[in-house]
């Protein structure tokens, strides 16, 4: 379904006196010194991945590792320097971009649904830029208002009538509404709280294995990445630093910097299981005078 080759995106950067230099009215020294002036600074570099249909990949890393740069140059929203990207045996650089983009589901980081649009508005954006009819439309809001769990009453609502939740839901609903095949998710569920968080991921998943899709999530939550994603792909400094399915990544002969990251959920699901099944704790010792912990603002 994906393939990306040797793909790598830098981006440029100029100090404020090389770009008054090229401003000079003389400029010609400006051409002269702009390709030792300019640095380039890589978000990823020889970034080799392959997302085979029906699969549900996880990216994560930290901030600034490229994770989120390396999403975008699938439906391009960013374009890369070097390598090449092919979505369904197509490479993307020779595909228009709004017609790319309405073909892929993408459901943004923070929700991101027009606030002077109803919800079935919202759900029916790329259907109406398609030019369906309008009873395909209303159909298929119907239909997916039903396959998000939201009520039928709440077509005719404005998202600000919704909880975070149930907004993303709506998301979800927006990004599937084409009938498409691929789904990319840009820290999706980052902006909810817990409870929320891991039951819309579960509720996600199974919409994926209903409908077949595929999925490449860009998430900084690791157990999230164990818990949902077939295979995990960590990325460092805009490369790939490991790849594989959960039960591999867990494995004890991972690289340092793996295995550090693998056994923080390890880490704290130990402390809560010591915690449940610990006696009565005692008060905890408030902070001590002039540490800074605990003092109210004088």
């Amino acid at each position: 379904m994906i393939d990306i080759a040797g793909v790598t995106k830098s981006y440029r950067q100029t100090s404020r006196r090389q770009d008054s230099r090229r401003q000079d009215s003389r400029g010609q020294n400006a051409r002269d010194q702009r390709a030792s002036d300019t640095d380039a600074s890589f978000a990823i570099q020889g970034i080799n991945l392959r997302v085979p249909e029906g699969t549900f990949i996880a990216i994560v890393g930290g901030s600034g590792s490229g994770k989120t740069t390396l999403l975008k140059t699938v439906n391009r929203l960013i374009d890369v320097d070097a390598g090449r990207v092919s979505v369904g045996g197509e490479e993307v650089a020779h595909i228009d971009p709004v017609g790319l983009r309405r073909r892929i589901g993408y459901v943004f980081q923070g929700i991101g649904l027009f606030p002077h649009m109803t919800v079935a508005e919202n759900i029916a954006i790329t259907p109406r830029l398609l030019g369906w009819a309008k009873d395909d439309i209303a159909a298929r809001v119907r239909e997916l208002l039903d396959l998000v769990a939201l009520p039928q009453t709440y077509a005719p609502r404005f998202p600000s009538a919704l909880s975070g939740g149930e907004q993303q839901r709506v998301g979800v609903a927006r990004a599937l509404a084409a009938k498409p095949k691929l789904v990319l998710m840009d820290e999706p569920f980052g902006a909810l709280d817990p409870v929320t968080r891991d039951a819309l991921g579960a509720a996600y998943r199974d919409i994926h294995a209903r409908l077949g899709l595929t999925t490449l999530m860009v998430t900084h939550d690791i157990q999230e990445a164990l818990l949902l994603a077939d295979r995990i792909v960590i990325m460092q400094k805009g490369r790939i630093l490991a790849q594989g399915t959960p039960q591999e990544l867990l494995a004890d002969d991972q690289p340092d910097g793996v295995r550090a990251l693998m056994d923080m959920p390890r880490r704290q699901a130990a402390r809560i299981a010591d915690l449940s099944h610990a006696g009565p704790a005692a008060p905890r010792n408030r902070s001590g005078p002039g540490d800074g912990i605990g003092e109210r603002d004088g």
